[in-house]
Protein backbone atom coordinates (compact mmCIF):
# COMPACT_ATOMS: atom_id res chain seq x y z
CA UNK A 1 0.00 0.00 0.00
CA UNK A 2 3.02 2.24 0.73
CA UNK A 3 4.29 2.12 -2.30
CA UNK A 4 1.16 2.66 -4.46
CA UNK A 5 0.62 5.39 -2.08
CA UNK A 6 4.35 7.02 -3.40
CA UNK A 7 4.03 5.92 -7.08
CA UNK A 8 0.58 7.83 -6.90
CA UNK A 9 2.96 10.87 -5.98
CA UNK A 10 5.64 10.63 -8.82
CA UNK A 11 6.00 12.11 -12.53
CA UNK A 12 4.05 9.95 -15.67
CA UNK A 13 6.84 8.06 -17.04
CA UNK A 14 8.60 6.87 -13.85
CA UNK A 15 9.89 3.88 -14.20
CA UNK A 16 9.99 1.18 -11.57
CA UNK A 17 12.07 -1.92 -11.14
CA UNK A 18 11.11 -4.69 -8.57
CA UNK A 19 12.79 -7.40 -6.90
CA UNK A 20 11.29 -9.79 -4.51
CA UNK A 21 8.43 -8.36 -2.35
CA UNK A 22 10.17 -4.97 -2.18
CA UNK A 23 9.73 -1.97 -4.95
CA UNK A 24 12.61 0.75 -5.65
CA UNK A 25 11.78 3.68 -7.19
CA UNK A 26 15.21 3.33 -9.73
CA UNK A 27 14.02 4.73 -12.75
CA UNK A 28 14.77 8.49 -14.43
CA UNK A 29 12.72 11.20 -12.44
CA UNK A 30 12.32 13.77 -15.07
CA UNK A 31 14.40 16.89 -14.85
CA UNK A 32 12.15 18.84 -14.18
CA UNK A 33 10.63 17.20 -11.84
CA UNK A 34 14.00 16.56 -10.05
CA UNK A 35 14.31 20.09 -10.06
CA UNK A 36 10.82 20.96 -7.45
CA UNK A 37 12.55 18.43 -5.59
CA UNK A 38 15.69 20.06 -5.11
CA UNK A 39 13.70 23.32 -4.39
CA UNK A 40 11.47 22.10 -1.86
CA UNK A 41 14.64 20.46 -0.03
CA UNK A 42 16.48 23.96 -0.20
CA UNK A 43 13.11 25.46 1.12
CA UNK A 44 12.85 23.13 3.56
CA UNK A 45 16.35 23.48 5.15
CA UNK A 46 16.11 27.41 4.67
CA UNK A 47 12.86 27.68 7.17
CA UNK A 48 14.25 25.05 9.60
CA UNK A 49 18.01 26.45 9.88
CA UNK A 50 18.75 28.90 12.34
CA UNK A 51 19.46 32.84 11.36
CA UNK A 52 22.92 34.24 12.18
CA UNK A 53 23.48 35.18 15.25
CA UNK A 54 21.80 32.63 17.14
CA UNK A 55 24.24 32.49 19.48
CA UNK A 56 26.91 34.60 21.40
CA UNK A 57 29.60 36.11 19.33
CA UNK A 58 33.13 36.32 20.43
CA UNK A 59 35.67 39.30 20.21
CA UNK A 60 38.66 37.96 20.58
CA UNK A 61 41.64 40.62 21.44
CA UNK A 62 45.06 39.57 20.52
CA UNK A 63 46.58 41.53 23.96
CA UNK A 64 45.98 41.88 27.58
CA UNK A 65 43.11 43.63 29.30
CA UNK A 66 43.31 47.20 29.84
CA UNK A 67 45.12 48.10 27.49
CA UNK A 68 44.09 50.25 23.92
CA UNK A 69 42.76 47.35 22.02
CA UNK A 70 40.92 45.87 24.96
CA UNK A 71 39.38 49.27 25.45
CA UNK A 72 37.94 50.17 22.11
CA UNK A 73 36.41 46.60 22.02
CA UNK A 74 34.62 46.56 25.26
CA UNK A 75 33.48 49.92 24.82
CA UNK A 76 32.11 48.71 21.09
CA UNK A 77 30.58 45.19 22.07
CA UNK A 78 27.49 46.19 24.16
CA UNK A 79 26.03 48.64 21.14
CA UNK A 80 27.15 45.98 18.63
CA UNK A 81 25.26 42.96 20.93
CA UNK A 82 22.29 45.49 20.66
CA UNK A 83 22.19 45.45 17.22
CA UNK A 84 23.05 42.12 16.69
CA UNK A 85 20.64 40.87 19.56
CA UNK A 86 22.99 38.19 20.74
CA UNK A 87 25.77 38.90 23.45
CA UNK A 88 28.92 39.99 22.39
CA UNK A 89 31.63 38.28 24.33
CA UNK A 90 35.15 40.19 24.81
CA UNK A 91 37.80 37.63 25.52
CA UNK A 92 42.02 38.33 25.83
CA UNK A 93 44.59 36.07 24.56
CA UNK A 94 47.50 38.15 24.94
CA UNK A 95 50.79 35.76 23.99
CA UNK A 96 53.83 36.51 21.36
CA UNK A 97 52.70 39.80 21.01
CA UNK A 98 49.29 39.62 18.97
CA UNK A 99 50.05 36.14 16.87
CA UNK A 100 47.99 34.04 19.54
CA UNK A 101 45.44 36.13 19.50
CA UNK A 102 45.49 36.87 15.44
CA UNK A 103 45.85 33.20 14.70
CA UNK A 104 43.25 31.61 16.93
CA UNK A 105 40.74 33.41 14.34
CA UNK A 106 42.63 33.19 10.89
CA UNK A 107 42.36 29.03 12.27
CA UNK A 108 38.95 29.51 13.50
CA UNK A 109 35.25 28.14 11.68
CA UNK A 110 34.31 30.64 9.09
CA UNK A 111 30.98 31.03 10.46
CA UNK A 112 30.78 34.46 11.98
CA UNK A 113 30.93 33.59 15.67
CA UNK A 114 34.53 34.26 16.46
CA UNK A 115 35.57 37.54 15.18
CA UNK A 116 38.98 39.66 15.81
CA UNK A 117 39.64 42.78 16.77
CA UNK A 118 43.39 43.65 16.10
CA UNK A 119 45.56 47.05 14.25
CA UNK A 120 48.67 47.72 12.85
CA UNK A 121 50.27 44.08 13.70
CA UNK A 122 48.64 42.64 11.00
CA UNK A 123 50.16 44.86 8.60
CA UNK A 124 53.48 44.67 10.14
CA UNK A 125 53.37 41.15 11.92
CA UNK A 126 54.50 39.87 8.55
CA UNK A 127 56.98 41.86 8.03
CA UNK A 128 58.60 40.68 11.37
CA UNK A 129 58.59 37.32 11.90
CA UNK A 130 60.35 34.70 9.96
CA UNK A 131 58.28 31.80 10.81
CA UNK A 132 54.66 33.34 10.44
CA UNK A 133 52.01 30.13 10.87
CA UNK A 134 48.95 32.24 9.06
CA UNK A 135 49.16 35.13 6.68
CA UNK A 136 46.74 37.95 8.13
CA UNK A 137 45.86 39.22 4.38
CA UNK A 138 44.79 35.94 3.44
CA UNK A 139 43.42 34.03 5.94
CA UNK A 140 41.40 36.73 8.13
CA UNK A 141 38.56 38.58 5.84
CA UNK A 142 38.71 42.73 6.65
CA UNK A 143 35.34 43.42 8.23
CA UNK A 144 35.50 47.05 9.01
CA UNK A 145 38.09 49.77 10.06
CA UNK A 146 36.56 51.04 13.56
CA UNK A 147 38.40 53.75 14.81
CA UNK A 148 42.05 55.69 14.45
CA UNK A 149 43.89 56.95 17.78
CA UNK A 150 46.97 59.41 18.18
CA UNK A 151 49.51 58.25 20.05
CA UNK A 152 51.45 59.90 22.84
CA UNK A 153 55.23 59.85 23.89
CA UNK A 154 55.36 59.88 28.07
CA UNK A 155 57.99 59.49 29.99
CA UNK A 156 58.04 58.85 33.73
CA UNK A 157 58.42 62.69 35.31
CA UNK A 158 62.00 60.62 36.68
CA UNK A 159 63.58 61.32 34.02
CA UNK A 160 65.00 65.27 33.44
CA UNK A 161 63.38 65.96 30.26
CA UNK A 162 60.72 68.68 29.33
CA UNK A 163 60.23 68.39 26.22
CA UNK A 164 61.19 66.52 22.65
CA UNK A 165 64.06 68.57 22.12
CA UNK A 166 65.18 67.94 25.23
CA UNK A 167 64.93 64.17 25.36
CA UNK A 168 66.84 64.25 22.03
CA UNK A 169 69.63 65.88 23.60
CA UNK A 170 69.47 63.53 26.45
CA UNK A 171 69.30 60.27 24.77
CA UNK A 172 72.16 61.32 22.48
CA UNK A 173 74.58 62.44 25.08
CA UNK A 174 73.82 59.21 27.63
CA UNK A 175 76.59 56.47 27.86
CA UNK A 176 73.28 53.76 28.18
CA UNK A 177 70.44 53.86 25.76
CA UNK A 178 66.48 54.70 26.81
CA UNK A 179 64.24 51.73 27.13
CA UNK A 180 60.90 52.43 25.62
CA UNK A 181 58.25 49.81 26.28
CA UNK A 182 55.48 48.89 23.77
CA UNK A 183 51.70 46.32 23.71
CA UNK A 184 53.29 44.25 21.39
CA UNK A 185 56.36 43.50 19.16
CA UNK A 186 55.46 45.54 15.74
CA UNK A 187 52.23 47.76 17.68
CA UNK A 188 52.24 51.32 16.55
CA UNK A 189 54.32 52.29 19.46
CA UNK A 190 57.20 50.44 17.88
CA UNK A 191 57.16 51.99 14.54
CA UNK A 192 56.76 55.58 16.12
CA UNK A 193 59.28 55.01 18.03
CA UNK A 194 61.72 53.36 14.88
CA UNK A 195 60.35 56.61 12.89
CA UNK A 196 61.36 58.66 15.62
CA UNK A 197 65.01 57.12 15.95
CA UNK A 198 65.45 57.65 12.07
CA UNK A 199 64.41 61.25 11.97
CA UNK A 200 66.38 62.35 15.06
CA UNK A 201 69.23 59.69 15.67
CA UNK A 202 68.52 58.78 18.86
CA UNK A 203 68.89 54.98 19.90
CA UNK A 204 66.13 54.47 22.13
CA UNK A 205 66.07 50.35 23.06
CA UNK A 206 62.60 48.55 22.62
CA UNK A 207 61.11 46.57 25.06
CA UNK A 208 57.54 44.82 24.11
CA UNK A 209 54.78 43.73 26.47
CA UNK A 210 51.89 41.86 26.16
CA UNK A 211 49.71 45.30 26.15
CA UNK A 212 49.58 49.03 26.78
CA UNK A 213 48.65 47.98 30.53
CA UNK A 214 51.84 46.03 31.43
CA UNK A 215 54.08 48.89 29.35
CA UNK A 216 52.42 51.64 31.54
CA UNK A 217 52.59 49.44 34.90
CA UNK A 218 56.80 49.23 34.17
CA UNK A 219 56.71 52.60 33.16
CA UNK A 220 55.24 53.84 36.42
CA UNK A 221 57.74 52.16 38.15
CA UNK A 222 60.70 52.85 36.42
CA UNK A 223 61.71 49.92 35.23
CA UNK A 224 61.69 51.53 31.45
CA UNK A 225 61.98 55.25 30.67
CA UNK A 226 59.22 56.60 27.61
CA UNK A 227 56.33 54.81 25.43
CA UNK A 228 54.82 55.71 22.82
CA UNK A 229 51.35 54.24 23.48
CA UNK A 230 47.76 55.33 22.38
CA UNK A 231 46.39 58.59 24.23
CA UNK A 232 43.00 56.11 25.44
CA UNK A 233 45.61 53.87 27.11
CA UNK A 234 47.54 56.79 29.10
CA UNK A 235 45.35 59.74 29.22
CA UNK A 236 44.80 58.59 32.76
CA UNK A 237 48.19 58.84 33.94
CA UNK A 238 49.03 61.88 32.31
CA UNK A 239 46.10 63.71 34.06
CA UNK A 240 47.07 62.84 37.14
CA UNK A 241 50.40 64.13 36.97
CA UNK A 242 52.21 60.45 37.06
CA UNK A 243 53.48 60.43 33.54
CA UNK A 244 54.81 63.40 31.57
CA UNK A 245 53.54 63.86 27.81
CA UNK A 246 56.16 65.38 25.69
CA UNK A 247 54.37 65.03 22.17
CA UNK A 248 51.35 63.52 20.36
CA UNK A 249 52.32 61.10 17.27
CA UNK A 250 49.22 62.83 15.07
CA UNK A 251 50.12 65.68 12.52
CA UNK A 252 47.70 67.78 14.53
CA UNK A 253 46.89 67.93 18.60
CA UNK A 254 44.75 65.78 20.24
CA UNK A 255 41.70 67.39 21.54
CA UNK A 256 42.21 65.38 24.65
CA UNK A 257 45.55 66.98 24.71
CA UNK A 258 45.07 70.40 23.68
CA UNK A 259 48.60 71.63 25.39
CA UNK A 260 50.66 68.51 24.34
CA UNK A 261 52.59 70.00 20.83
CA UNK A 262 52.51 67.31 17.76
CA UNK A 263 56.50 65.58 17.85
CA UNK A 264 56.36 67.39 14.26
CA UNK A 265 56.00 70.81 15.65
CA UNK A 266 58.12 69.66 18.64
CA UNK A 267 61.04 69.30 17.09
CA UNK A 268 60.70 66.34 13.82
CA UNK A 269 58.64 68.34 10.98
CA UNK A 270 57.01 66.01 9.00
CA UNK A 271 56.89 63.24 11.99
CA UNK A 272 53.29 60.91 12.14
CA UNK A 273 52.13 57.69 13.36
CA UNK A 274 48.66 57.23 13.78
CA UNK A 275 47.52 53.82 15.23
CA UNK A 276 44.20 52.66 14.30
CA UNK A 277 42.07 49.22 15.05
CA UNK A 278 39.41 47.02 13.01
CA UNK A 279 37.53 43.76 13.24
CA UNK A 280 38.00 41.33 11.06
CA UNK A 281 36.29 37.11 10.55
CA UNK A 282 37.98 33.96 9.66
CA UNK A 283 38.46 33.95 5.76
CA UNK A 284 35.57 32.43 3.79
CA UNK A 285 33.37 33.81 6.31
CA UNK A 286 29.87 34.15 4.51
CA UNK A 287 29.52 37.20 2.41
CA UNK A 288 26.23 37.76 4.12
CA UNK A 289 27.66 37.74 7.67
CA UNK A 290 30.22 40.06 7.02
CA UNK A 291 27.95 42.22 5.80
CA UNK A 292 25.66 42.10 8.84
CA UNK A 293 28.53 42.92 11.16
CA UNK A 294 30.22 45.81 8.92
CA UNK A 295 26.73 46.97 8.68
CA UNK A 296 25.65 46.78 12.50
CA UNK A 297 29.38 48.21 13.36
CA UNK A 298 28.76 51.46 11.27
CA UNK A 299 25.38 51.90 12.78
CA UNK A 300 26.66 51.42 16.29
CA UNK A 301 29.84 53.92 14.78
CA UNK A 302 26.80 56.52 14.17
CA UNK A 303 25.23 56.68 17.28
CA UNK A 304 26.01 59.94 19.45
CA UNK A 305 26.51 58.03 22.64
CA UNK A 306 28.93 56.45 21.19
CA UNK A 307 30.83 58.77 19.39
CA UNK A 308 31.16 60.83 22.65
CA UNK A 309 32.73 57.93 24.55
CA UNK A 310 35.36 57.39 22.05
CA UNK A 311 35.99 60.86 22.12
CA UNK A 312 36.27 61.18 25.85
CA UNK A 313 38.54 58.07 25.65
CA UNK A 314 40.67 59.48 22.56
CA UNK A 315 39.41 57.90 19.56
CA UNK A 316 38.29 58.73 16.42
CA UNK A 317 35.93 56.48 15.01
CA UNK A 318 35.61 55.58 11.53
CA UNK A 319 33.31 53.03 9.82
CA UNK A 320 34.15 51.94 6.63
CA UNK A 321 33.65 48.77 3.67
CA UNK A 322 35.40 45.54 4.09
CA UNK A 323 37.03 46.08 1.06
CA UNK A 324 38.39 49.72 1.91
CA UNK A 325 39.77 47.80 4.83
CA UNK A 326 41.70 45.54 3.18
CA UNK A 327 43.35 48.11 1.14
CA UNK A 328 44.05 50.10 4.27
CA UNK A 329 45.78 47.35 5.06
CA UNK A 330 47.64 46.52 2.53
CA UNK A 331 48.83 50.07 2.44
CA UNK A 332 50.10 50.37 5.85
CA UNK A 333 52.35 47.21 5.32
CA UNK A 334 54.00 49.11 2.38
CA UNK A 335 54.54 51.85 4.60
CA UNK A 336 55.24 49.96 7.72
CA UNK A 337 57.91 48.18 5.56
CA UNK A 338 60.16 51.00 4.73
CA UNK A 339 60.46 51.70 8.29
CA UNK A 340 61.37 48.11 9.14
CA UNK A 341 64.11 47.87 6.51
CA UNK A 342 65.66 50.78 7.78
CA UNK A 343 65.73 50.14 11.55
CA UNK A 344 66.06 46.10 10.72
CA UNK A 345 63.36 45.02 12.51
CA UNK A 346 63.17 41.46 12.93
CA UNK A 347 62.03 39.25 15.61
CA UNK A 348 63.42 36.55 16.01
Amino acid sequence: MMYRVFAACLPAGTRWLTRGAGALALGSLTAASLAVSVLVSTQAWAQTAPAWPARPVRIIVPTAAGGTVDIITRTLAPRLAELLGQAVVVENRAAASTSVGEEAVARAAPDGYTLLMSGLTLATTPLLRRDMPYDPQADLAPVSLVATAANVLVVNPALPVQSVQSLIALARTRAEPLFYGTPSFGATGHFAAEMFNQMAGTRFQHVPYKGSALALQDLLAGQIQMTFDNIPAAIGYINSGRLRALGVTSLTRSAQLPNVPTIAEAGLPGYAMTGWFGLLAPAHTGADIIARVQGDTQRALERADLRERFAALGFDPVGSTAEAFRKHIADEAVRMGRIARAAGMRQE
